[in-house]
């Protein structure tokens, strides 16, 4: 990251100032009114901000608390641990930790290397992260989405080892920039940008791990992962193999968790894909056919319309044209 960037949040602030010379324990009252420690959005943003970053206040133990906002910390340098849901997670430099809001969080205190950045984002601000992750059904990603909202079936955190992913350090840092030098127009920018980061993070699923979860969402995240990157040619019998389950088991439980069968499930993924390929490349129709699993043109054509109430052809020709 630039370094004058570094050099500016890395300045002592008031409040490190204040527990540097002997106060003990945060100040509540510059993060809530309430007596249950769920730190205030209205506290931590301007009227009518969407999202603005903070540097993380090191020295200091931050008690048991929750956010009634979404709160997504990146590591800049050092080290800190939280623990969140009573669960230990060590945050290392360059690396990303998004907290659903229903989470319980509680962080040890940080030396004064140890940097990091809050980015503090009200729900709203994602909106246009959504809309440019397409309307198209997409179950890993709607699995990642849950993680964020105020739903307790869903992960508390997601927790991103992407130091060495150099698409993704360069979109932070561009967010970063942003907010910090106060950029013209920074709510678009950072919107898109949001959806940039996302969109890279969804190439990374083997570089997340998140809360020790029920044991039915960690089968359900297991099973889409390994859809996500096999679709091609992952066999049930092969998931079933990796997972050490029968596979009649298998596939009476992915049919029981997400209400679509494996088959049903990995045709969503290659007619995503292959809607993809028909918009972003010039690949012929037979070509996109093979690339996603289908060596049988005429079922993937009969199947294509099923889902998308057109032909392969047609879905091209029309989305072109309205993207122009």
């Amino acid at each position: 990251m630039n370094q004058d960037m570094i050099d500016r949040l890395s300045i002592i602030t008031e409040e490190e100032k204040e527990i540097i010379n002997g106060r003990s324990g945060i100040d509540k009252r510059r993060y809530t009114e309430g007596r249950d420690m769920v730190i205030d959005s209205k506290k931590m943003l301007e009227h009518k901000t969407l999202i603005r970053i903070r540097p993380h206040t090191r020295f200091v133990h931050f008690p048991r608390h929750k956010h009634n906002y979404i709160e997504v910390i990146y590591m800049l340098k050092g080290e800190t641990t939280h623990y969140i849901d009573e669960e230990k997670v060590v945050l290392k430099a360059g690396e990303l930790l998004f907290l659903n809001q229903h989470a319980t969080q509680e962080i040890l205190p940080a030396k004064e290397e140890d940097l990091a950045v809050n980015f503090i984002i009200l729900p709203e601000f994602f909106d246009t992260t959504f809309e440019m992750m397409g309307e198209e059904e997409n179950l890993l990603r709607d699995f990642l989405v849950g993680c964020l909202c105020y739903d307790s079936r869903y992960a508390s955190y997601l927790h991103f080892r992407v130091a060495d992913v150099l698409p993704v350090q360069n979109l932070i840092e561009n967010m970063v920039w942003t907010l910090l030098y106060d950029q013209p127009n920074k709510r678009s920018i950072n919107q898109i940008t949001m959806g940039l980061l996302f969109l890279q993070l969804m190439h990374y699923t083997d570089k997340i791990s998140h809360t020790i979860e029920s044991y039915d969402q960690k089968l359900v995240f297991q099973v889409l992962k390994f859809i996500d990157e096999n679709y091609k040619d992952g066999e049930l019998t092969e998931l079933a193999k990796q997972l050490n389950y029968q596979i009649y088991w298998l596939s009476r439980t992915i049919k029981r968790l997400t209400g679509h069968t494996y088959k049903e499930l990995l045709q969503i993924k290659r007619l995503n894909q292959a809607s993809f390929l028909l918009l972003n490349t010039r690949l012929s129709i037979m070509d996109i056919s093979t690339a996603v699993g289908y060596d049988n043109t005429s079922y993937f054509y009969r199947i294509f319309r099923n889902y998308y109430r057109m032909s392969p052809k047609e879905y091209r020709e029309k989305n072109l044209i309205s993207h122009t």
